[in-house]
């Protein structure tokens, strides 16, 4: 009995003891940042920069910037087929570089095809990077380098990202010089101004690199983060008349992913406007958009792709978008085999050359 009672009063003082501390360290305000900053460094699959392995196929090549001389460094793997093969532009994540792991690469292998992984100035933290006019600036040479260096159908080039890498995809649909014939983006970033109060919201550390990455200081400065959100630029529209783009966002990203929804579908709706599209229901309405963000479920019966359910589909000519059953991710053979097939309109000439 007295062994149970010195037991008792033993853990009763530990507990005390634990709540003084506990109480004492909330009140020092920077001993309590530093500890929530650490608790919620998580790593985010698709924007985990730890694992740097790649396969000794995938070579690190050197490429001089045509502005600023700036030595880019990228993996590269140069298809071994003698006919000409697809070339990959894979884009790495916004806190990632040249040398993060991509999934896309052993598949690309696998398949034997051409395929790039740039570094464009590396993780947005910087001025120079987060879409800046270097950095795809760094991308477009990143493509001129894989084609004179590799056997390249050309008509095959695909630009495909997730998450910064969306962001990355959709600025470089918007700007790069390239007759790139897909783009795939997923997960994207559209909007530097709406994503930092957003980021803020979640005290997360992405609110810090867009103060970074705009020379913003403590403020942001708003002219800054508009001149890298791909929202605010001229839409192209002669490009889409050859290219095709693909736009995927997890439904559930936002609650547990970084990325809300509304980025994707506002730069969907945005390029229609731009492009004149006088069809309403080829945009996305408020009221839909309404409804996904509060019940999160399906809006019809619009099919899978992969295993996952498809919430909300809308196309308009060679622009799509797609809303799943997901969070911050790339669904990722999907991803590349959509990029892959032959498009319809190629299939049919192929079949009139063919003849009966």
């Amino acid at each position: 009995m007295k062994k149970q009672l010195e037991t008792v009063i033993i853990l009763s003082l530990i507990l005390i003891f634990g709540i003084g501390i506990g109480i004492i360290i909330r009140q020092n305000k920077p001993v309590w940042a530093l500890i929530t900053k650490l608790t919620r460094e998580t790593y985010i699959k698709f924007d985990d920069t730890r694992n740097v392995n790649w396969d000794n196929d995938f070579k690190i090549v050197e490429i001089k910037s045509g502005i600023d001389d700036n030595i880019q460094k990228a993996y590269f793997y140069k298809s071994k087929s003698k006919k000409p093969q697809p070339l990959i532009i894979s884009l790495h994540t916004w806190s990632g570089d040249y040398s993060q792991n991509d999934d896309l690469a052993g598949i690309c292998k696998e398949k034997d095809i051409n395929y790039i992984h740039p570094d464009f100035r590396g993780a947005n933290w910087t001025k120079n990077a987060c879409c800046s006019d270097l950095a795809l600036n760094d991308i477009d040479e990143a493509i001129s380098y894989a084609i004179n260096n590799s056997n390249v159908d050309t008509s095959k080039i695909f630009v495909i990202g997730v998450s910064g890498g969306g962001y990355a995809t959709l600025s470089t649909f918007m700007k790069s010089k390239h007759n790139i014939s897909k783009f795939s983006a997923w997960a994207s970033i559209t909007d530097l101004v709406a994503w930092y109060n957003e980021s803020r919201i979640r005290n997360n550390r992405y609110d810090e690199n867009i103060l970074d990455c705009t020379s913003s200081g403590k403020k942001l400065n708003i002219d800054n983060a508009k001149s890298k959100s791909p929202v605010y630029w001229q839409t192209p529209a002669d490009k889409l008349k050859k290219s095709q783009l693909f736009i995927y966002a997890g439904v559930y990203d936002g609650i547990q992913g970084s990325v809300p929804i509304t980025h994707s579908i506002n730069f969907y709706n945005k390029l229609l406007t731009d492009l004149s599209v006088s069809d309403t229901s080829k945009y996305i309405s408020n009221t839909e958009k309404l409804r996904l963000l509060e019940f999160r479920a399906p809006l019809g019966n619009f099919g899978n792709i992969a295993d996952r359910k498809v919430f909300l589909k809308k196309t308009a000519d060679n622009v799509s978008i797609t809303i799943f059953e997901g969070n911050h991710e790339m669904l990722t053979e999907f991803a590349l085999n959509e990029l892959l097939e032959e498009r319809r309109q190629d299939a049919d000439n192929v079949d009139k050359q063919a003849g009966p």
